[in-house]
């Protein structure tokens, strides 16, 4: 596990090795060196944007005109939140129209959990993907790439900037139709071929569980990160997903969450054609814990809660299943929402909606803006992830700092982990 994570992280520094022939980077592409240990330099905290917060006394308890307040509050929240996931829709909608190719149905379903990942759970630096005890997320139903681009634009990554999704899938994009690690910082693990994505995200949550075991100390934690996943029906016909997710089962990482896009569409039409398997019953009988979440479109308040409930199983039974260290929330969407005439259908599975579809889109879900716009109060409630992921890996160096005081052998052995380093002596060790 160890050597997979040298090789990963690797992999993953040499972003700024000119691809496809070509003598030097992308123009505009953003310059990133081999870390010398924890990734790119960390950026200074600036001052955190004033985001409304919730909350935590319950109405009831409070005075009439207090709890008025708070229900304007919700609905203030509320608001912003329909505006960030519709940002989310159309910015994909646009690429891909643009493009005249892609995915906008998986983008235009998957919007809501990408938001409440991304801008709720997720801990992550932009100014530094490569930070080491970053959460890991990987798209398994990499064609819903869109999905993935738009997220990371609006959490700040340098890597997809307006003109990066305006570029999606032309030639040396750092936007191409399906996720790259190499072409694009931020993207943990390329997929496309369909239940590739699970298995590796497997493979994170093995090298995390790993690391933890090997390095944790009862006073110093200094592995501590999750792996999440989404992935689609596609990824669920495919017998490598059911191989990855049954040794997962057996191993029991409690810290690997994989949201199942249940729209019940492939490209070929209706699931029911070839999938009517019991998936929720299966991952059971593997071994994990089984949440659904019956309303993907709407439902926040569902998915936060579903992610809550699986960030808390770890090491022992649910009520469902004795052995369910694992999780899997089965999220019931519907693919290429808000679409009015394509909506629920495969038709809006690979192809762009096309031009008419998407003037009505836009009337169905009251966006009135231009392509590729993101509303100004959207980008002011993004914009505190650059200093609020920069303060989470200064507070981590720091952790490390002091462990690396204490247990100096097994903080260099991590660092030539992390960093890729050879130990002094390697080739002696040859013959």
């Amino acid at each position: 596990a160890s050597s997979s994570l040298t090789l990963s992280q690797a992999i993953l520094a040499r972003s700024a090795i000119p691809r496809h022939g070509s003598p030097s980077p992308v123009a505009g592409a953003a310059s990133h060196s081999v870390p010398s240990f924890s990734g790119l330099k960390s950026v200074s905290p600036s001052p955190h944007v004033s985001v409304p917060r919730r909350r935590s006394i319950p109405a009831s308890r409070l005075p009439v005109r207090a709890s008025v307040a708070v229900e304007a509050e919700k609905v203030a929240d509320t608001e912003l939140i329909e505006k960030s996931i519709n940002t989310i829709r159309f910015l994909a909608i646009d690429a891909v129209e643009k493009a005249n190719s892609g995915h906008p149905g998986l983008p235009m379903g998957c919007a809501p959990m990408g938001h409440i990942l991304y801008d709720e759970v997720l801990r992550y630096n932009p100014k530094n993907p490569y930070w080491f005890n970053r959460d890991r997320f990987v798209l398994s139903a990499g064609h819903g790439c869109m999905l993935q681009y738009a997220l990371l634009h609006l959490a700040g990554y340098d890597s997809v900037k307006e003109d990066d999704l305006k570029n999606f899938r032309q030639w040396e994009s750092r936007t191409p139709g399906h996720p790259e690690n190499f072409e694009t910082p931020g993207v943990e693990v390329t997929t496309g071929p369909l239940g590739q994505g699970i298995a590796n995200a497997v493979g994170l949550a093995l090298a995390e569980s790993h690391l933890a075991a090997r390095f944790n100390k009862p006073d110093n934690e200094i592995v501590d990160h999750y792996t999440y996943v989404i992935l689609g029906d596609g990824c669920q016909m495919e017998g490598v997903s059911n191989e990855a997710c049954s040794l997962a089962g057996h191993w029991g990482l409690g810290k690997l969450i994989a949201l199942y896009d249940d729209n019940h569409i492939s490209i070929d039409g209706d699931t029911e054609i070839a999938f009517t398997e019991s998936v929720d019953k299966r991952f059971e009988a593997l071994g994990w814990h089984v949440i659904w979440v019956k309303n993907g479109n709407t439902g926040y308040d569902e998915i936060r809660a579903a992610i809550k409930e699986a960030k808390a199983v770890k090491d022992r039974p649910t009520l469902i299943k004795a052995r369910c260290f694992f999780k899997i929330a089965s999220v019931t969407t519907t693919i290429g929402y808000g679409s009015p005439n394509k909506a629920n259908s495969y038709s809006v599975h690979g192809t762009a909606l096309g031009a008419k579809e998407v003037d009505a889109t836009r009337k169905n879900l009251a966006w009135p803006h231009e392509p590729f716009h993101v509303p100004e109060e959207v980008k002011r409630h993004w914009s505190r992830h650059i200093p609020d992921g920069a303060s989470s890996e200064a507070e981590w160096n720091a952790k490390f700092a002091a462990y690396e005081k204490k247990y100096p052998e097994e903080a260099a052995e991590l660092k030539s982990i992390i960093t890729g380093e050879l130990p002094a002596g390697w080739e002696n060790a040859i013959p």
